[in-house]
């Protein structure tokens, strides 16, 4: 597939160490996969967050251009025709450059959450591009998932597999964009913004009151993984955004009205800070555990067999599930 690239890209403020090596075959987080990230040992200007218990993540506002775009360039999985990548799009120019593009430009054709851990899908080639945008545009509508996330809740859905099927608008409130649900929406309402979202989600693992869920969405809206585990009164563990909206009155979980919860620091309770060993100082930079695991790829060429990318779960992540005895299948 030509002019098409992936990396593991991390979020917009904190970000992994970049897994880097493509391998024909490999089993995965419940798939098997053409492609795999791998990590390939630290880089000497990659600096670890310093008296934090998150291994493998970079503070981003410690790094200048150059070396961000050494870090993105390490993070290049697999190539076909011209070379391309992805992170943040101020350097994606200067990214551009180091891979030899020249003046070809790079497009984002599939990219999550900026706090979600991951795969990135850059293209150099706007007819690869295209088809990939189109590929994904069809199976949306045919209701066919392409992309897979793994996350860590804090809780345990009430059933093992399931969809969720919600409304949602986004509204500005006090300077920052919230993701609303909207309850018996009115065909106004969805002329003004609502849309339709729907996400399919199956409980992988359970340990110490939180589960690994295997996301597949089905719609595409900002934060509609999160919000969705909120409505199941499962916020994914580091939601510092919607987790505020789940309360608890004598062990029993509710949700709060979203248009008056405000955001906050997510704060998990005595023993689950016990179990994941941190401190509720340290609780507080909880990083998302919404990782962006396997994408589904057409064929490089018509007639060949589809592609899936994996990519690994990030250190912190799998520490996580180390603490609180969550083993993947």
């Amino acid at each position: 597939m030509g002019g098409c690239s992936v990396l593991g890209r991390i979020w917009g403020v904190w970000r992994r160490r970049p897994g880097v090596r493509a391998v024909p075959k490999a089993p995965g987080f419940g798939t098997e996969a053409g492609h795999r990230l791998r990590p390939r040992g630290s880089s000497k200007r990659s600096r670890p967050l310093g008296g934090q218990p998150f291994p493998g993540l970079l503070q981003l506002e410690n790094l200048s251009r150059e070396e961000l775009v050494d870090v993105l360039r390490a993070a290049v999985v697999d190539q076909k025709g011209k070379p391309g990548e992805l992170t943040l799009f101020s350097v994606l120019p200067e990214l551009s450059q180091s891979l030899g593009l020249g003046d070809q430009e790079l497009q984002v054709v599939q990219a999550s959450g900026k706090e979600t851990s991951g795969l990135v899908l850059l293209s150099s080639c706007p007819q690869t591009a295209s088809r990939l945008q189109k590929f994904f545009i069809h199976s949306r509508r045919a209701q066919r998932p392409t992309a897979t996330y793994c996350a860590v809740t804090d809780g345990i859905p009430a059933t093992s597999e399931g969809k969720i099927q919600a409304a949602l608008k986004l509204e500005h409130v006090d300077g920052v964009d919230l993701v609303i649900p909207v309850k018996s929406p009115s065909r106004k309402d969805f002329q003004e913004g609502v849309k339709r979202t729907l996400s399919h989600f199956r409980v992988v693992a359970m340990g110490s009151g939180c589960a690994l869920v295997q996301l597949q969405p089905l719609t595409v809206f900002p934060s509609q993984l999160q919000v969705h585990m909120v409505l199941q009164l499962c916020p994914v563990l580091g939601d510092h955004t919607y987790s505020a909206r789940v309360g608890t009155v004598l062990g029993q979980r509710f949700l709060l009205p979203a248009e008056s919860t405000k955001p906050q620091r997510q704060v998990p309770d005595e023993a689950l800070l016990r179990r994941l060993c941190l401190t509720p100082s340290q609780a507080a930079q909880l990083p998302l555990h919404l990782h962006l695991h396997c994408l589904h790829l057409p064929g490089m060429r018509p007639g060949e067999a589809p592609m899936k990318l994996l990519a690994p779960l990030p250190s912190y992540f799998s520490r996580t599930l180390q603490c609180l005895g969550l083993h993947q299948q």
